[in-house]
């Protein structure tokens, strides 16, 4: 598959976790979402700025709640960003797929041809955020070695088609 858009723009002082394969390929889904270019002046951090949620700010949500829109949007984009970096790895097409209550629970599937190579259950999506950039290249990071290390075993079941 042909490679269309550009590298993400990392500033020189940016911290190490903007150069893993997920967090990448995460800004690359925010740059894609921006049809009318209302982006185009604001850093890869900044766009990514949502995802962070300090412990002070998790304490002011309430425990329970209904997700948004936009939490659910930011959602889709992370497990966009896992599918595709997936794919980029292994050469495997990976399309996700998420089933949501209104009350924020609900599951998450990463499917590669007849594999699933990602399922999380989800709950409480009304928090869905990380304390530190460096958490949530990890988490992303944890779900793609997951995801590759399942089409690798895999093989003939994913690449059925």
């Amino acid at each position: 598959m042909a490679e269309t858009m550009e590298e993400p723009v990392v500033p020189a002082t940016a911290p190490a976790a903007l150069e893993s394969l997920f967090i990448k390929e995460l800004i690359k889904q925010w740059r894609a979402q921006d049809t009318h270019g209302a982006w185009e002046g604001k850093s890869d951090l900044k766009l990514l700025e949502p995802y962070i949620i300090t412990k002070e700010q998790r304490r002011e949500m309430p425990i329970i709640g209904d997700p948004d829109p936009e939490v659910l949007w930011r959602l889709e984009l992370f497990f966009n960003a896992v599918g595709l970096a997936i794919e980029r790895s292994t050469g495997v097409m990976v399309s996700p797929m998420m089933k949501m209550s209104h009350e924020g629970f609900g599951r998450q599937v990463l499917i590669a041809g007849r594999l699933i190579v990602v399922n999380k259950q989800l709950r409480d999506v009304h928090r869905f955020g990380f304390e530190t950039l460096e958490k949530l290249a990890a988490e992303g990071e944890k779900y793609v070695a997951a995801g590759i290390d399942m089409v690798t075993q895999y093989k003939d079941v994913a690449n059925y088609g």
